[in-house]
């Protein structure tokens, strides 16, 4: 089982506590094709992704 630091990244706490920071855009915007971050979010349960799109605005994957 592979494990992955996106639920403890400091570059997506910092989206969390300030969205509109440089480092919380750039955070958001990196997601889009970080290759860990999809392994990640596809490793979640389906209601995980759910939340996780409602609360970043993602639709990709």
């Amino acid at each position: 089982m592979t494990t992955h630091r996106c639920d403890t990244c400091p570059m997506r706490a910092k989206f969390d506590q300030k969205p509109q920071s440089f480092a919380g855009k750039f955070w958001r915007w990196h997601i889009n094709f970080c290759p860990g971050w999809k392994a990640y979010f596809l490793s979640l349960p389906a209601e995980k992704q759910s939340a996780i799109r409602n609360q970043y605005h993602f639709t990709k994957y």
